[in-house]
């Protein structure tokens, strides 16, 4: 593990919360006020907020280690495969077994499926900008 890779993990695990922050609590803030999603939630959720963020500094840590050793510095578009890949992995799991096991508005897991592959695609996007072309794959380009 390099310089590189220790500057992607601290970028990724800000942009991760910088994004669930914008998903969660600019863009579907109002969704988890309705009376459905409130029956379900904690009542002191915001006690426990500190459990998202030690999660998403685990999760970002292997997300990039998982990338430095897949990636094959080919850009953008190896960023976005790997984006998707992820977020199918991750995405799908979260939104669709809450799905399952609370009683939740399918409009919001919906939502949950599909901001959570954006967010996915925007950090594999990241992950490829910043770990950058390899130099056989810059000069085959």
């Amino acid at each position: 593990m390099n310089k590189k890779f220790w500057l992607a993990f601290v970028v990724i695990f800000i942009v991760w919360n910088v994004l669930n922050y914008l998903i969660h609590g600019v863009i579907l803030g109002s969704a988890y006020m309705s009376e459905a999603v409130m029956k379900v939630m904690r009542p002191d959720m915001m006690s426990k907020m500190w459990i998202f963020y030690v999660v998403s500094f685990i999760q970002s840590f292997f997300l990039v280690l998982i990338y430095s050793k897949w990636q094959k510095g080919k850009g953008i578009s190896e960023g976005v495969q790997f984006g998707v890949y992820s977020g199918l992995l991750m995405a799908t799991p979260m939104a669709y077994s809450e799905y399952a096991m609370y009683p939740l508005p399918y409009s919001l897991v919906l939502q949950w499926f599909l901001y959570g592959m954006l967010h996915f695609i925007i950090l594999g996007i990241v992950m490829a900008l910043l770990f950058g072309k390899k130099p056989a794959a810059a000069a085959a380009a």
